[in-house]
């Protein structure tokens, strides 16, 4: 029982973890890559679908992103979804390919986006201590209804503090390193 709400927290931990990384691959370091434009929509005959379900996006070099949309008609639909997307980029398009130069960080730019992650590492150590949380409540439910003893209960709630206290060690350690390749020259 405990080993199962144990089981259960650090899944839901892990899957905050993924969702951290995720939103640091949205954070751009002034190198191209292509997750940089994960999070864009297009508008897509009526439906907004992934830009990466309508394109092959590539890096050209180590500043420049080409996307090539498979459909010609979708291009100026695509240069649109990226300006609206507030990633600071300007696109350029030629014939039937959208290339997308990365201006260069300023100091400014990057403290900016240093907070962002900041931001972004906060809101994964709220959730895993929200399933803290949980879990701990369930396993003082477990005790009111007797299916647990108090010494289980305090066992589990260290099992839980140390998988919690693991969880956001990797998180201090992703936001370590997404500052130092943020703050990277």
């Amino acid at each position: 029982m405990i080993e199962d709400i144990k089981q259960d927290a650090e899944e839901r931990m892990d899957k905050s973890l993924l969702s951290l990384d995720a939103a640091f691959a949205r954070i751009r370091t002034g190198r191209a890559h292509p997750s940089l434009l994960d999070g864009i929509s297009v508008n897509y005959y009526g439906s907004d679908t992934p830009l990466n379900q309508l394109a092959n996006i590539t890096v050209e070099d180590a500043r420049t992103l080409v996307i090539s949309p498979w459909e010609k008609p979708i291009i100026p639909e695509v240069e649109r979804a990226i300006l609206k997307s507030n990633l600071g980029l300007t696109p350029s398009t030629s014939s039937d390919k959208i290339r997308l130069p990365m201006p260069p960080l300023t100091e400014e730019n990057r403290r900016d986006l240093t907070k962002v992650a900041k931001a972004e590492a906060e809101h994964a150590r709220v959730a895993i201590r929200n399933i803290r949380r949980d879990a701990n409540s369930d396993l003082k439910d477990y005790l009111k209804e007797k299916e647990i003893t108090e010494d289980d209960q305090r066992r589990g709630e260290d099992l839980i503090q140390k998988l919690t206290d693991v969880k956001v060690k990797q998180i201090d350690s992703a936001l370590d390193a997404k500052e130092a390749d943020l703050m990277e020259f």
